[in-house]
């Protein structure tokens, strides 16, 4: 489930190499995870093993800052989702129009919009259905997807790297496309690249549902995190090895890729692969994102009927069923301009669980903490500062190339925050109590708490 909150697959990162250059495009891959990932998940670890209870980084958030703190922490990771996980099935439905127009000239879907966007719904409602029987059901889907998506790149990713092995050449010329500057290659490809390695903190949203989150959360991400850029990397080179027209890399063009390495049936297989990646995306991060409206209405933020619980398979299905039926309208939409104003608003939500990360420590210092981010208070500053100074230079490229315009967007979205907050506060949550985060502390603590109250 991990991986899928992350990652599908390599699919999305031909624009990377048509735009950026061959050269930029493998050093993003390689970086990226050392300067944005690690950092966000040693934070995660942390938090999410002292306080592993559904909701995840929303009750992080509340117990740290407070009311408004959690709420914004998790209006902005829900709106955020209203736009990612709506792309998912209208990923599957392209797909799917791409292969039967190929295999059979069956052009229905790529001809009909209701027939198109009926695609998308059958995906959206199948999930939702598969959602409410429980995270187990998730994770073991999500295991097979996982086999299916990775089997046709390694064995491109194998064949490749082996002929480059027979035939040395430098795939990493150029750095950047000759028409590009440095800081130009570099802030085409920021914002792709994080956007592929969003997504570390989805899972602690089920850690009620998990056997035991506090041993496995971090054995999780400790394996997620190389097997996802190993997933980026090895395609990326396999690929440059035999398929040198870097420039005519963009999205879609992977199975292109692989049909140039190993044949029409390698390329098949990978157009195939896309399918069953839109659909392990979406259902992984269904089932995440899905707890986040329910904790909030059992808060008294959204109405109380989101708070139902399944009579048979114990699961929040109002609110998965909530969220089903959002994201059915925004397939509807265009996406494809939206990556910046997806990846403003996670960065935004990720730094409130940051700064709780730092509350938690001053305010909590005596919480027990079955993981804890190494080094003290200056590991603290160091997984704080590595995102933040990654979001910075994102936004300057982006300013730079495309203009402050490509932000008014993304501090819309942002400031839909703190207005939803009063209008809910006023509409909705009256005087309903907010719940309470329970939270462990030391043995030793304990009883010299104990003592004084003695």
């Amino acid at each position: 489930i991990l991986f899928f909150t992350v990652s599908g697959g390599a699919y999305g990162l031909e624009d990377l190499v048509g735009a950026s250059g061959p050269g930029m495009a493998l050093l993003l891959i390689l970086v990226t995870p050392l300067i944005w990932s690690l950092p966000v998940a040693l934070m995660v670890a942390e938090l999410s093993t002292a306080m592993p209870v559904q909701g995840g980084y929303y009750a992080w958030s509340k117990r740290a800052l407070g009311p408004m703190g959690g709420f914004l922490e998790g209006w902005w990771s829900w709106m955020t989702s209203w736009v990612d996980m709506a792309i998912y099935p209208v990923l599957f439905a392209d797909y799917l129009s791409t292969l039967l127009v190929q295999q059979f000239d069956y052009h229905l879907l790529e001809e009909s919009e209701l027939a198109h966007w009926l695609v998308t719904l059958v995906i959206i409602w199948l999930f939702a259905y598969l959602n409410m029987r429980g995270s187990k059901v998730i994770g073991d889907s999500s295991n097979l997807f996982g086999l299916f998506i990775l089997a046709p790149f390694a064995v491109m990713s194998a064949i490749g790297i082996w002929n480059w092995f027979s035939n040395p050449t430098p795939i990493w010329r150029p750095l950047i496309p000759a028409d590009s500057t440095v800081a130009g290659a570099f802030g085409v490809g920021l914002f792709v690249v994080m956007w592929n390695y969003l997504g570390w903190d989805n899972v602690s949203t089920v850690a009620g549902e998990m056997d035991n989150p506090k041993k496995d959360y971090p054995r999780a991400l400790a394996v997620t995190i190389p097997l996802v850029t190993l997933a980026y990397l090895l395609p990326v080179w396999g690929g440059l090895a035999s398929s040198p027209d870097w420039a005519g890399w963009t999205a879609g063009y992977f199975p292109q890729v692989a049909e140039n390495v190993g044949g029409k049936w390698l390329g098949a297989w990978l157009a195939i692969g896309g399918l069953v990646s839109a659909v392990g995306l979406y259902s992984a991060i269904m089932l995440s994102i899905s707890r986040l409206p329910f904790v909030m209405a059992e808060d008294g933020w959204l109405p109380r009927f989101i708070t139902k619980i399944h009579p048979v398979y114990d699961t929040p299905y109002m609110s998965i069923l909530t969220c089903a039926f959002i994201y059915s309208f925004f397939t509807l939409s265009a996406f494809s301009s939206l990556v910046v104003v997806d990846v403003m608003l996670y960065s935004t939500a990720l730094t409130v669980e940051f700064i709780s990360l730092v509350v938690l420590r001053i305010k909590e210092p005596n919480m027990k903490r079955p993981f804890k981010v190494p080094g003290g208070w200056l590991g603290i500053a160091i997984i704080c500062i590595l995102p933040a100074f990654v979001l910075v230079l994102a936004v300057i490229s982006t300013v730079q190339e495309e203009g402050i315009g490509a932000l008014w967007m993304s501090l819309a979205a942002i400031a839909t925050g703190p207005i939803a907050y009063f209008v809910l506060k006023v509409l909705v949550k009256k005087d309903q109590p907010t719940l309470a985060v329970p939270i462990e502390y030391e043995a030793g603590y304990e009883s010299k708490i104990e003592g004084q109250l003695s």
